[in-house]
């Protein structure tokens, strides 16, 4: 057997399964990809505490962690090229989508175990109404963000990215 305790089995990528598909909690947060990774996406999400953190970027897509606090937002942004899922693990909100960022003419709540998807040239928020934070997890087709981006607030995510807007 691996000397790694963490192992399922004995494999070239032991490093990255993790036993009983749970993330070791005293590992810190990092960029995985393009390596071959298992984690419990549910209980990852909800422990993030960080605006945003790439936890896998590979050649074609990108999973994202993130938190919104409460009454805060992802903030109006638009992906020309790119593809996005988001699945709410917990909180609740508000999701609104349209052609152009001042008609945003779909407009959904959204709560825990939502999923829903953003096409690319689709301006976009997401706004949480709840009383606890939004934990989330995305996936971006093609990757929208540097490998190994953490952005520990919004206000760094909105400094390091322009605002999106």
């Amino acid at each position: 057997m691996n000397n790694n305790t963490n192992c399922l089995y004995q494999c070239p990528y032991c490093a990255n399964v993790y036993r009983n598909n749970s993330f070791n909690p005293s590992s810190p947060l990092k960029d995985h990809g393009p390596e071959p990774f298992v984690v419990n996406i549910e209980e990852l999400t909800k422990e993030n505490s960080t605006f945003r953190t790439a936890l896998w970027t590979g050649n074609h897509f990108q999973l994202t962690l993130m938190s919104i606090d409460v009454g805060g937002e992802i903030g109006l942004e638009l992906h020309p090229n790119t593809d996005q899922f988001i699945r709410i693990e917990e909180g609740e909100g508000i999701v609104k989508m349209g052609d152009s960022k001042d008609n945003l003419n779909f407009q959904q709540r959204v709560y825990d175990d939502y999923a829903f998807i953003i096409p690319a040239g689709k301006w976009h928020n997401l706004i949480n109404t709840g009383n606890k934070p939004i934990k989330l997890y995305s996936i971006y087709a093609p990757p929208q963000h540097p490998k190994g981006t953490v952005h520990p607030t919004k206000a760094v995510s909105d400094a390091a990215e322009g605002n999106h807007v």
